[in-house]
């Protein structure tokens, strides 16, 4: 990410894990920063750090996401940011609690928050960076994107959407100047886990990645120019393999006929 003029970042779910590692790495290559979360303490403490590490300006909006009136306060934050260059879609919450034992109320809210806040965030952010000749949006999707079998089916949902998201806005943005990346972490050490009802510690520790060489390597996918990041993954030919057969179903997708397959005859 090239630090010239580097504009400023707003990072959503902020004060802690993924989202605070992204304000300390975008702030040390030169940005600005808007730090969204609802814990203004948490927020707080982190701005001042952060300032004072790295001499960059740094503003709080406490908001959540899970609110219209949150969601419609930052959207026009990000319509008054003069120099806006670099949006993470990093605010979300998962479950591990299966369909049947689910709570209505906390799957809907889940979606808002994973899907909802950021589709209208993305959709505010980009024709602001597009007037001022260009921008990054880094959607923090999850390997449940294409593994929804792993955790609760409706977080794996929501993380797919954002996958889809990021792929289609690549597809319709990329000649405007604006890069997308969609990032799917594996188990990172993180509140997520005791949120989602686990504790860190009981999971296996090969499978769990800091958060600090997530967004490292995260952020060196950016660099490097991909699309969809799976830090994790050691042989690139299997996400080679993953993109290159959704391409080769492409023309295969839409036809006037049943395939032939299904023995169905005119």
């Amino acid at each position: 990410m090239t630090t010239t003029n580097p504009g400023t970042a707003l990072i959503t779910g902020a004060s802690s894990g993924i989202g605070a590692v992204y304000a300390d790495r975008l702030a040390r290559l030169g940005h600005d920063l808007i730090l969204v979360a609802r814990s203004k303490d948490k927020l707080d403490a982190l701005a001042r750090k952060i300032a004072t590490d790295t001499g960059r300006a740094v503003r709080v909006v406490v908001a959540d996401l899970i609110r219209d009136e949150d969601i419609a306060r930052v959207e026009q934050v990000i319509g008054e940011t003069d120099h806006l260059t670099v949006l993470v879609n990093n605010a979300g919450v998962g479950s591990r609690t299966p369909l049947l034992e689910s709570d209505i109320g906390a799957i809907t809210d889940m979606i808002t928050l994973n899907v909802t806040a950021a589709t209208r965030l993305a959709y505010k952010a980009v024709p602001v960076m597009i007037g001022h000749g260009g921008g990054t949006v880094i959607n923090i999707a999850s390997i449940v994107a294409i593994a929804p079998h792993m955790l609760n089916g409706v977080y794996g949902g929501s993380k797919a959407f954002v996958l889809a998201l990021s792929q289609s806005m690549h597809h319709e943005l990329a000649d405007k100047g604006i890069r997308v990346q969609a990032v799917l972490p594996g188990a990172t050490a993180t509140e997520f886990w005791p949120t989602a009802g686990v504790a860190v510690n009981q999971l296996d520790a090969s499978w769990v990645m800091s958060a600090e060489d997530m967004v490292d390597a995260s952020l060196a996918g950016l660099e490097a120019g991909e699309l969809v990041t799976l830090p994790a993954v050691e042989d690139q030919g299997l996400v080679d393999a993953l993109e290159n057969a959704r391409r080769a179903l492409f023309g295969e997708l839409s036809k006037s006929r049943p395939a032939s397959r299904y023995g169905i005859h005119a």
